[in-house]
């Protein structure tokens, strides 16, 4: 199972935490963009074509619209296809009640920061497989 060659569109604030990210991701062989704010985010989604984006992983806190925010936004699109695209919470806070809020708004999965490489597999054969 590879999933070298899928895109994945990275929302993270932090320019560290985005390093690191980017790092861990492109060794898998994943192609990766950034947007550091949900607005932006939003923006890159509705831009691309359908199906240009495997998955997002959001940062839940960041200025000017939060990850639960741009979610939602996502989840309303006019396009299905970009619409459904799996958003997985990356958040420093891993309680169950975080997770829970994750999946209400219509996130698909939820992760702990600092990203670990065992669990980003997991979420990448989960979502990419």
């Amino acid at each position: 199972f590879s999933v070298a060659g899928r895109r994945i569109l990275l929302v993270e604030d932090n320019d560290l935490n985005a390093e690191i990210a980017m790092e861990l991701l492109k060794e898998e062989g994943l192609q990766v963009e950034r947007a550091n704010d949900g607005v932006l985010c939003i923006e890159m989604v509705e831009s691309a074509p359908a199906n240009y984006y495997d998955l997002i992983l959001m940062d839940i806190q960041m200025p000017i619209m939060d990850g639960y925010r741009a979610t939602q936004m996502i989840r309303k699109l006019q396009d299905p296809i970009k619409a459904e695209i799996p958003i997985v919470a990356m958040t420093a806070n891993a309680f169950a009640e975080d997770r829970e809020k994750a999946l209400s708004v219509g996130m698909n999965g939820h992760v702990a920061k600092p990203l670990e490489l065992n669990k980003l597999n997991e979420i990448m054969r989960t979502w990419l497989g």
